[in-house]
């Protein structure tokens, strides 16, 4: 029995979050089934668009994120604390970028003051933009409203109703940085692996070749959270290492998968494997077979511990047995 969506996901623990949705019957509805003939590819790029306009709206960053044929991966970071700091103005304008909003809130927003309202107005005015702050930074409604879009959008096209995706997402916390390197890595490199890309750069819909793309004409991805030599001005969160170091780690593990040296991994100065203190043989493993080891929490022994004092129940057996490939 799976656990409880709240004790999935809880910011108390960890603000990092794998969620994956996959199509009903696993079916080829984002990419183009061979089988049939019929070609769904556009939907992939409907999927990155709107996880871009979301990444921008809501108070969770984009670490990671794979557009599959029939299923998406996603690597999310809750920024705690990033919400409360967004004017009333500001909450009720992002949640307006998606949903009509009341005719109050329109009043509102298209100039009527505070002071022209009554004051049940305001009181309502106030608790519609502490709910919809709250939301802004749910993992919950992010997920939600990128699945509901596109399965109106694909049944639209159809000409159908019906389920797009299946109706849960999966969500697996991440609990310690070798694990958030490695669910980035396994994610990054999921088109390689399922032999629709053969390189970095033609991983199309994947965050690794917009980052690629960005960085070759000396950018930033607008859409995602930055490495930690990567951060702009004015902004705190970042993913705990240097890009370039993670580029090198996966065109080394994607030169292992695919046979072409023989040796180890190099041993670099300063690289990101060493630095995560882990060997390349359990980093090939961990990377290769992710959703096969964990199938829920994801870190080492003490950080599994600790997840599991806090779900009040043991951790599942194969996920406590697979922690020391990152102990």
């Amino acid at each position: 029995m799976p656990l409880p969506r709240y004790k999935q996901i809880n910011t108390d623990v960890t603000p990092y979050y794998h969620c994956i949705s996959r199509c009903v019957r696993q079916s080829y509805l984002c990419g183009r089934d061979n089988n049939t003939g019929i070609n769904y590819e556009h939907r992939r790029k409907w999927i990155q668009d709107r996880l871009h306009k979301l990444s921008q709206a809501f108070a969770i960053d984009l670490c990671a994120y794979a557009v599959m044929h029939n299923h998406i991966h996603v690597v999310l970071h809750v920024a705690k604390g990033r919400a409360e700091g967004w004017s009333m103005d500001e909450v009720l304008l992002r949640w307006r970028m998606f949903y009509k909003c009341p005719p109050l809130v329109q009043r509102y927003l298209e100039g009527e003051s505070e002071s022209e309202l009554s004051p049940e107005e305001c009181a309502e005015l106030q608790r519609l933009s502490s709910l919809y702050r709250s939301r802004l930074q749910s993992i919950s409604w992010f997920m939600r409203m990128l699945n509901e879009y596109i399965a109106r959008k694909a049944n639209k096209e159809d000409d159908c109703k019906g389920y797009f995706w299946e109706r849960r997402f999966r969500s697996q916390a991440i609990l310690d940085e070798k694990a958030l390197a490695a669910v980035m890595a396994y994610v990054d490199l999921n088109p390689i692996r399922a032999k629709i890309a053969d390189s970095l750069t033609t991983s199309n819909y994947t965050s690794i070749q917009y980052r690629l793309n960005a960085q070759r004409v000396n950018k930033t991805p607008k859409f995602l959270m930055p490495f930690e030599d990567c951060i702009q001005q004015g902004k705190k969160s970042h993913i705990p290492f240097k890009l370039d170091d993670y580029v090198v780690l996966l065109k080394n593990t994607l030169a292992r998968q695919t046979k072409k040296v023989a040796s180890p991994f190099p041993k670099l100065k300063n690289s990101l494997l060493k630095r995560l203190g882990m060997t390349s043989q359990n980093w090939q493993l961990v990377t290769n077979n992710f959703e096969t080891l964990f199938s829920g929490p994801v870190g080492c022994p003490d950080a599994m511990t600790d997840f599991a004092k806090f779900c009040g129940r043991s951790c599942r057996p194969n996920v406590t047995n697979a922690t020391k490939y990152l102990s």
